[in-house]
């Protein structure tokens, strides 16, 4: 991708877009049809949500392909598909406490047999909590996966994240206690603590 002297303009255009209110697809869009070129508009948007210019780089070289099935005046569409695809997300940078969660968290959802597409946004975006939360609630059930080492899993990840203050800590240590009680279940040999029809989930594809 070539790009002239206006990338800074354009940048700082997408920065001020998004401190409106704007959402990355919308900004993208308006830079897309007022330049022509939709490989400057997705990086300026990248770059300008805080993605590292060389990841910035990458992820226009990724999407150039997608850009021949959209005709001129569809550069919505356009933008509607490359938020679909994560492109203008911004990957969190965690702490390692966090790491540590969201590592436990990948074994949980590894031993689950597979979660929504959704959670994959959430894990680059560092939203923990929310994904903990969203993971206590699994039923298992036709001997999919392994309850024994999600339960220990979640139960980990709960352990540290009940261990910090925030607005989520309540149903976080609810969540936890479920976890503990599933875990305790299995080990007993009693089979799961609450009988559900849940199934675990399909795998999630990208």
């Amino acid at each position: 991708m070539s790009r002239g002297e206006n990338e800074g303009a354009l940048v700082r255009e997408a920065r001020e877009g998004l401190a409106a209110g704007r959402s990355a697809q919308e900004v993208f869009a308006r830079s897309a049809v007022r330049t022509g070129d939709r490989g400057l508009a997705v990086w300026a948007v990248c770059v300008a949500s805080g993605v590292p210019r060389a990841d910035a780089e990458a992820r226009v070289s990724e999407v150039e392909p997608l850009f021949s099935e959209f005709g001129a005046g569809e550069e919505e569409d356009l933008a509607l598909a490359l938020a679909f695809g994560h492109v203008f997300l911004v990957d969190r940078v965690l702490e390692e406490h966090e790491e540590r969660v969201r590592d436990l968290l990948g074994t949980a959802v590894g031993a689950r047999g597979g979660c929504p597409g959704s959670l994959f946004a959430r894990f680059r975006t560092g939203e923990l909590t929310k994904i903990f939360l969203h993971l206590a609630r699994t039923r298992f059930r036709d001997g999919r996966g392994s309850p024994p080492d999600f339960w220990a899993a979640m139960t980990a990840a709960g352990e540290l994240l009940a261990g910090r203050d925030g607005p989520e800590r309540a149903e976080v240590t609810a969540g936890l206690e479920r976890c503990r009680a599933e875990a305790a279940a299995l080990e007993g040999g009693r089979g799961p603590a609450s009988p559900g029809a849940d199934a675990a989930g399909p795998s999630p594809g990208r």
